[in-house]
């Protein structure tokens, strides 16, 4: 696999691009071997019985050694229907004053910064569990981010947590980062939600935002093209039967929880054409490789500006691993980049 750059389509105004980073290092290969051997079994036991009462909320309170980056302030926001935090790495610019100390800022326009949207199959992880790689994701791009813990299944559609992202999004604006200045970001499934917040704020006028990031992300609720491709079998992380309940328990949501709220397209099915330039991490041989590419491939296709990095055999939401697997910390510098030249 070597390291290169080519354009999927050529598209004369915009450029969609792909880039390989070969090379696996041997802590990666250690946290596959380990996620394989933990995670993957325990999310295989739970497609078995998905509908039993799984501690899902636990896996956030349990994620306490998931410490941030030393030297990071934090602050608890709380939006209209859930809570967040406010994050900034040492080194990163300081949010607007009116971020800190509660005042609105409804006038003056301040640096960028990122709304961040955990992941977790919208059915777990949380504030706790993302703190650490919402951290580092500060300090690569030197800004202020607003970490959003949404509404999830089985309680809630997907609606909500698109909902709960845009509220992140009028907080930053009511507080000095109008949406024109917010990246919005996500892992797995929150990558799904950063790219529906984002086309959602386009189309209710609340503002284009800089910039999208994904990485891992699921983009496509039908489970069909990933287990078709070779890398349903290769996956690290989830065993085939698991992409078929998620989207079973979507389903379910939808119909149980989604009174007074529109089902969810996925954002491969989007008009995408006044989408931000966008960032797509993936892992060559996870399950959402095919959802990374084919988003790609819209985005590019919709005529917007869209870099996939295809990372080899790093497993699903490698990132979070930075500080332990090299590959991890040259993923956060690119996302560092990626942002820098947004502005």
């Amino acid at each position: 696999m070597s390291v290169a750059r080519t354009e999927l389509l050529p598209l004369p105004a915009h450029h969609a691009t792909t880039r390989e980073f070969a090379g696996v290092s041997t802590q990666s290969r250690a946290l596959s071997f380990s996620v394989r051997r933990t995670v993957r079994p325990f999310i295989e036991a739970w497609s078995y019985a998905p509908t039993l009462p799984w501690p899902a909320s636990a896996i956030d309170h349990l994620a306490f050694p998931l410490v941030p980056v030393p030297g990071t302030h934090r602050r608890r926001v709380d939006l209209p229907t859930c809570p967040a935090e406010l994050l900034w790495a040492p080194g990163a610019a300081p949010p607007a004053q009116g971020c800190t100390d509660g005042t609105a800022v409804r006038s003056g326009v301040h640096g960028t910064a990122v709304l961040y949207l955990h992941g977790g199959a919208f059915l777990c992880c949380g504030l706790t569990t993302h703190r650490h790689l919402v951290s580092r994701i500060s300090a690569a791009t030197g800004a202020p981010v607003l970490a959003v813990g949404y509404r999830m299944l089985p309680r809630h559609p997907i609606r909500r947590a698109v909902e709960d992202g845009l509220d992140g999004l009028r907080w930053l604006a009511a507080h000095g980062h109008p949406a024109e200045r917010v990246v919005i970001a996500g892992d797995s499934a929150g990558g799904f939600l950063t790219f529906a917040v984002a086309h959602e704020a386009v189309r209710l006028g609340i503002g284009r935002p800089a910039g999208t990031v994904a990485l891992s992300p699921l983009t496509d609720l039908d489970p069909g093209g990933k287990l078709d491709h070779p890398n349903s079998h290769r996956c690290a992380v989830f065993p085939r039967r698991a992409v078929a309940v998620l989207s079973t328990l979507v389903e379910r949501a939808e119909r149980l929880g989604g009174e007074g709220a529109e089902p969810v397209a996925s954002p491969v099915d989007l008009d995408l054409s006044e989408m931000p330039p966008a960032l797509i991490q993936t892992g060559s041989e996870e399950m959402t490789y095919v959802d990374a590419e084919l988003m790609a491939r819209r985005l590019q296709l919709a005529g917007v500006s869209a870099e996939l990095q295809v990372w080899e055999k790093q497993v699903h939401v490698f990132q979070a691993a930075a500080g332990v697997v090299p590959e991890s910390g040259r993923a956060i510098a690119e996302i560092g980049r990626f942002v820098r030249e947004l502005r």
